[in-house]
């Protein structure tokens, strides 16, 4: 379930690790840079709408090579402008492109969540953070993953928290519900939980049979309400802050996650480790072993059977919100 990504983006993630010279540029020959710019349309998908325009030589620390300058510009459009940098030989029959990767930070402070619902030990030293959609059948199936067998295995090991990324082009109601279930968090984060628990369960009762929009979010608004009732949250703040709908928070969330080049959901992040869609229960227990390990913690014991049991901390699949079936 992939977000359309403005080219701009596309282009960010290919920049490279070279050197600019302190010296002008020298000017290429036009075969020369006619070649470069053919090259680079044809390997990086460039929209026939964008420019290119290619810089001179300049000296790099790669022995044997000069860097060049490419920039990609859409007319009319100055913030839809991206440069790269290549290395070109010096015989000019060789362009090359290096990728540069920051690790100046820990992988598991990349993604952030403070201030998020969170389930598990606040004070693990694992933590996964997932990019849901309360809409999306696939991320229904890691939050079945994650609940409760994942948080049961592993204890007091790991906390999970999650943020919110409704892709509203195919997903109608998504947004209404994630503003919703922030109403509840607001108050508390047990109601959220529920909240978040009963709509990943029954998403096709939400839609209903005649896909009616308006009635989806009613019901969203009447099954936070019950929540909030049954969870003794104010029910004045509630109600304000289900009828405002403000999707300012929401709106940032998503404006952070496509900041971190995600583009679907789920997107899990286990202590930085990204992995996309729907995994199975091995795959991702394996990952958060992986990350307890770099931890200095030992992974508990993998049981013979991983059947999944009821928990307080994560009602049974079914459970509606405000306590009753």
């Amino acid at each position: 379930m992939h977000r359309n990504r403005l080219l701009l983006f596309c282009l960010m993630a290919l920049s490279v690790a070279v050197c600019r010279a302190q010296s002008s540029p020298a000017p290429l020959d036009s075969l020369t840079a006619r070649k470069i710019e053919v090259l680079a349309r044809t390997k990086l998908n460039v929209p026939t709408e964008y420019q290119i325009s290619i810089g001179g030589r300049e000296s790099s620390t790669m022995p044997g090579y000069d860097t060049v300058k490419v920039t990609f510009s859409l007319p009319g459009h100055p913030d839809h402008t991206q440069s790269l940098n290549f290395l070109l030989s010096k015989d000019g029959n060789t362009l090359a492109r290096l990728s540069e990767w920051d690790i100046s930070k820990n992988p598991a402070e990349m993604v952030p969540y403070a201030g998020r619902p969170l389930r598990g030990n606040p004070d693990a030293k694992v933590v996964l953070v997932n990019y849901d959609d309360l809409e999306c059948p696939y991320c229904a199936r890691l939050h079945a993953e994650l609940f409760p067998e994942t948080l049961d295995h592993y204890k007091g090991l790991i906390k999970i928290v999650y943020r919110d990324l409704p892709l509203e082009e195919i997903h109608p109601w998504a947004l209404h519900a994630a503003i919703d279930a922030n109403c509840l968090a607001a108050q508390n984060d047990k109601p959220y939980w529920t909240y978040v628990d009963y709509l990943h369960t029954h998403g096709e009762d939400i839609t209903g049979p005649d896909r009616n929009l308006d009635k989806s979010k009613a019901l969203l608004d009447k099954l936070a309400i019950e929540e909030g009732a049954t969870a003794h949250l104010d029910p004045v703040k509630l109600s304000a802050c289900v009828k405002a709908q403000d999707e300012t928070a929401i709106r940032a969330e998503i404006k952070q996650a496509e900041g971190l080049g995600i583009e679907q959901t789920p997107t899990l992040f286990v202590n930085g480790e990204e992995m996309q869609g729907a995994l199975d229960t091995s795959t991702l227990w394996t990952i958060i072993d992986r990350a307890l390990v770099s931890e200095g913690v030992t992974p508990p014991p993998v049981p013979k059977t991983t059947t999944p049991a009821a928990s307080p901390s994560a009602p049974a699949a079914g459970a509606k919100p405000g306590g009753t079936r």
